[in-house]
């Protein structure tokens, strides 16, 4: 072996050891090094990874946590159920498309049917700044108590706190829920496999650009709404159509449709290939993105679901969603493969691939 051909192929080992270093790492459960709480940590990125699996999980250690999941499976007397809290804490509470009250039923009611469950019940939690005008209050109770009507699941308790003028941005609203698994169906990264299609059930970035316009972050004439509304009909429709050939679901909310593919690459130890030219995508929102230099990728949905299917069923998976209003737009945009494990991939318009990380930071704070 001559000189070169040796430092070649010193080279080319060495490379093969950073990269399985590198893997090694992203596999570790994250360390929180940070001294203080910022809003990177509730971006659902990394700082938020590192928040949950470096904090919060090791002193909560319990078999039923599930700190990925979107909620916990539990059995009791024999019924399969799902139990989910999330907090709310939007801002400003009304928007193009919705308002927090709104929003809250249904995150929650996503939450239960991207596990298999059919939402049952919620439990409401208000906390109201000190000088909030009782009209706004009445206004957001309706909201929720008609986003409830709509998604079939009725609120059955609750509790309602006062803070001093200044200490919450008008309100915040936390909700809890518990649904049933009635189909025999387990979801979940565990389940998906290489050659698995994605499944994306339609525009993406609505929400988050709402906000941005309702704040006036933007400066610029745009119709975009967001996109809150409930998705057991559209989960409950992918299970009917696929079975045990639908491997897992998930709510793009925070962190949007990079962080959820991130999530389940990482914990399936699979690779994930999308196609930038398949993703549904609205011109308005794309172009807040270029204003902002930010990814639609990255950009925060309420009503749109990640989907993962065996690939003999990703046609009946894509008419089963474009049968219910909530996927009428709805698009295969990627597979999976056994490589890169735990990496996304884009392929780009130009034929190329760049890669897909997780949520860095917190481009738009409060958005949910």
């Amino acid at each position: 072996m001559s000189g070169s051909e040796e430092r070649t192929l010193r080279r080319q080992v060495t490379e093969v050891e950073v990269g399985e270093r590198i893997e090694a790492m992203r596999r570790r459960r994250p360390r929180f090094v940070d001294e203080r709480i910022t809003t990177a940590h509730g971006a659902g990125g990394k700082a938020s990874r590192a928040l949950v699996e470096g904090v919060i999980v090791p002193l909560l250690e319990n078999d039923a946590l599930a700190p990925l999941g979107d909620a916990a499976l539990l059995e009791v007397g024999g019924a399969r159920l799902a139990l989910t809290t999330d907090a709310f804490v939007v801002r400003p509470i009304r928007f193009p498309g919705g308002s927090i009250g709104e929003l809250a039923v249904n995150g929650t009611v996503n939450d239960l049917a991207v596990t298999g469950a059919r939402p049952l019940a919620l439990s409401v939690a208000l906390v109201l700044e000190e000088g909030l005008p009782a009209d706004v209050l009445r206004a957001e109770v309706t909201a929720m108590a008609e986003a409830a009507r709509a998604a079939g699941v009725p609120v059955v308790t609750g509790d309602t706190k006062v803070v001093e003028r200044g200490k919450c941005d008008s309100m915040y609203v936390v909700t809890t829920g518990v649904g049933v698994r009635e189909h025999d169906v387990p979801l979940g990264p565990e389940q998906v496999r290489p050659g698995d299609k994605v499944l994306v059930s339609g525009t993406i970035g609505d929400h988050g650009v709402a906000i941005m316009l309702a704040r006036g972050d933007l400066d610029i004439e745009a119709d975009i709404r967001s996109d809150t509304r409930p998705l057991w009909t559209l989960a409950a429709a992918l299970l009917d159509a696929c079975g045990p050939d639908l491997h897992c679901m998930r709510d793009a909310t925070r962190g949007g449709v990079a962080t959820v593919l991130n999530e389940i690459a990482l914990a399936a130890e699979v690779g994930v290939v999308i196609a930038e030219d398949r993703l549904p995508l609205r011109r308005e929102v794309v172009g807040a993105g270029e204003i902002l230099g930010i990814d639609p990728l990255y950009v925060a949905n309420e009503g749109k679901l990640v989907v993962f299917v065996a690939a003999d069923r990703a046609d009946a998976a894509l008419a089963a969603a474009r049968s219910v209003p909530a996927g009428a737009d709805a698009a295969l945009v990627g597979e999976v493969r056994a490589e890169p494990p735990g990496r996304v991939l884009a392929r780009t318009g130009f034929g190329g691939h760049r890669m897909i990380d997780m949520l860095v930071g917190d481009p738009l704070p409060r958005i949910c």
